[in-house]
């Protein structure tokens, strides 16, 4: 089932080469400029793709959120399979679709996703 959109996290090292890989992938990628710890932009793909990226979202690891269900991935878990493929690197995504709603049992599960494999885990958010 497609998710209305779609969030991967990256360590921030990295977000040169995950930026490249979608500009090569997709299509031309517009940023504007870094507002404190985000930075909004638009892929040049048809129709064309919002994303916002923010640093530090998860200690060392960036958000990447591309707000659209047209995305060439229909789950967050395809789309970091792509990048971590793509760009050689640790890419991690929630479980499933997961709403507020559902409660926080399930918040903390998460998938590492390298080339070598994927693994579930517990990524447990300091406050």
């Amino acid at each position: 089932m497609r998710q209305p959109d779609i969030e991967i996290y990256v360590k921030e090292d990295f977000l040169d080469e995950l930026t490249s890989w979608l500009e090569q992938q997709i299509g031309p990628l517009q940023l504007g400029e870094w507002k404190g710890n985000t930075r909004r932009g638009t892929l040049q793909a048809a129709p064309p793709i919002p994303l916002m990226l923010v640093r530090r979202a998860a200690g060392r690891w960036a958000s990447i959120w591309f707000d659209s269900d047209a995305t060439p991935w229909a789950t967050d878990l395809e789309c970091a399979r792509a990048v971590a493929a793509g760009i050689q690197r640790e890419v991690r995504c929630s479980v499933g679709g997961w709403e507020e709603e559902q409660g926080e049992a399930d918040a903390d599960r998460w998938m590492k996703v390298t080339v070598e494999g994927e693994e579930e885990f517990i990524w447990a958010q300091k406050p």
